[in-house]
């Protein structure tokens, strides 16, 4: 059996409905490949400036084991809106599927931020491309050996699957929580879908007015009935 570029599989798929939703990448390897129980994955996703990962969010999900992803962009505000926004970078550890011997996984929760109105339409588009998968295999005396059933031994040959590999190398983290630093291989794949594209709604720029004049009718309501409130039952002193 031949391991080929075709049988590295990526999946990129976004999950839930509304401006909070969760990215979901999967990465299938051929079924030649029987144990991957040595290397590691790490998925280099790029975030548009249409969308923002909250890194607290992120720490909370890593305390409770739910994923593994780290912010690497610097000076990141999450309240900012699309137009005041820059692309970001978010590392992910992929993990093994449990159902799947060949299987990786990663999962990333991810909000739309505020856009500006447009004239007409009243929808944008978000446009997330795909990661950047780098893989490192921890066999010692080889670069990227994978044990491959052979016959009636058990062998550790260098697999057709080294094809696949991109000739650059990329420094990150080992772990989440290791400062170490290795060189990961960068791969090459075939992905099931195009690169994921959201449509976010937007407002019109005719509803400007009438926003404005209904946002400060209701402003002067409140603060006209909360101090009627405050003057009818609260108890001052001189």
């Amino acid at each position: 059996t031949r391991a080929t570029c075709s049988e590295i599989i990526l999946r990129q798929e976004v999950l839930k409905d509304g401006f909070h939703r969760d990215l979901l990448i999967k990465v299938k390897f051929g079924e030649s490949i029987e144990d991957l129980q040595t290397c590691r994955l790490l998925i280099k996703q790029d975030i548009p400036a249409g969308l923002f990962v909250d890194p607290y969010e992120l720490a909370s999900l890593r305390e409770r084991n739910i994923t593994e992803a780290v912010m690497v962009s610097e000076n990141f505000d999450i309240e900012a809106p699309n137009y005041l926004s820059k692309e970001s970078e978010v590392l992910i550890y992929a993990r093994q599927d449990s159902q799947c011997i060949d299987c990786f996984q990663a999962f990333l929760p991810v909000h739309y931020r505020y856009h500006r109105p447009h004239s007409h339409d009243g929808e944008t588009s978000i446009v997330v491309n795909h990661p950047d998968l780098l893989m490192f295999c921890d066999q010692a005396g080889s670069r990227g050996m994978i044990r491959f059933r052979f016959d009636s031994f058990d062998r550790t040959i260098e697999l057709p699957i080294l094809k696949c590999w991109a000739h650059s190398e990329v420094a990150a983290p080992c772990a989440l929580e290791n400062e170490d630093i290795c060189q990961w291989n960068k791969m090459k794949y075939k992905s099931v879908y195009k690169n994921v594209t959201l449509q976010v709604p937007v407002g019109l720029t005719i509803h400007t007015s009438l926003v404005c004049s209904v946002t400060l009718l209701i402003t002067i309501l409140c603060s006209t009935l909360i101090l009627v409130a405050i003057f009818k039952y609260g108890h001052f002193s001189l």
